[in-house]
């Protein structure tokens, strides 16, 4: 995991399964590399990681991985960090992972927006602010009536990674459950949205361009600045 899933990764635990009393949280992709989400749960969670491969953290090996050997509705808690990406079909397991919810409980996703190929053993999907409205609505046609409560796209830190995290309810009429949310405190993001109270999605610090882009653009301006500064005559 690098920097910025496990910094995300805290912030959930912190702002969501801390207040929940006794829990059962799944991961899904729970291998550590260079960390795990096992690190950071608080300790009235009980802890099952599942990968498609043995390894350190891994409780159940899967045979495939659009299908979770587990019993519908047992978790309280779904997460799953850098993972996503390295899935040829998402939006399968995606439908796994609301099967095996109960109804109050909540799914973490935490995905790359942008950052470095790699295969793991497979490297597919980036995403976009839009990507958790998207999984609510292919929910929906396949009668998962779920709800997003956050999203955003939080800044690099230390690295080239900008991750996309998502927080959903499986049944919406249990979001109220949940009123704090990251964003409340969190303020290095953009593309941010907010489930309010009354359901509406409130939009927090829209922005077209990408992080690396704004950087980008930022060094070219220096870079004509300076070629200005040398060529004016003295």
């Amino acid at each position: 995991m690098h920097d910025t899933a496990i910094q995300n990764g805290t912030r959930f635990f912190d702002t969501y399964v801390s207040r929940m009393g006794s829990v059962t949280v799944l991961d899904i992709g729970a291998q550590n590399v260079n960390g795990s989400l096992k690190d950071l749960c608080p300790n009235n969670a009980k802890y099952v990681g599942l990968d498609f491969i043995a390894g350190k953290d891994v409780d159940i090996v899967l045979e495939d991985p659009y299908s979770l050997p587990v019993e519908q509705e047992l978790a309280d808690v779904v997460v799953s960090s850098s993972c996503f990406e390295h899935s040829e079909m998402f939006w399968l397991l995606y439908l796994e992972i609301m099967r095996v919810l109960k109804p109050s409980g909540l799914f973490y996703l935490n995905v790359p927006s942008n950052g470095p190929y790699h295969r793991f053993p497979v490297d597919c999907w980036r995403f976009y602010p839009d990507s958790g409205a998207a999984l609510v609505r292919w929910g929906r046609r396949n009668g998962v009536h779920g709800a997003l409560l956050e999203s955003y796209i939080c800044n690099q830190y230390m690295e080239s990674w900008n991750d996309v995290v998502c927080v959903f309810v499986k049944d919406e009429t249990q979001a109220n459950r949940y009123p704090a949310r990251i964003l409340d405190t969190f303020t290095k993001f953009a593309n941010g949205t907010v489930r309010m109270p009354d359901g509406q999605m409130q939009a927090r610090n829209p922005r077209t361009r990408s992080q690396d882009q704004s950087y980008r653009g930022w060094m070219l301006h220096k870079r004509l600045e300076q070629l200005r500064l040398h060529l004016t005559p003295k």
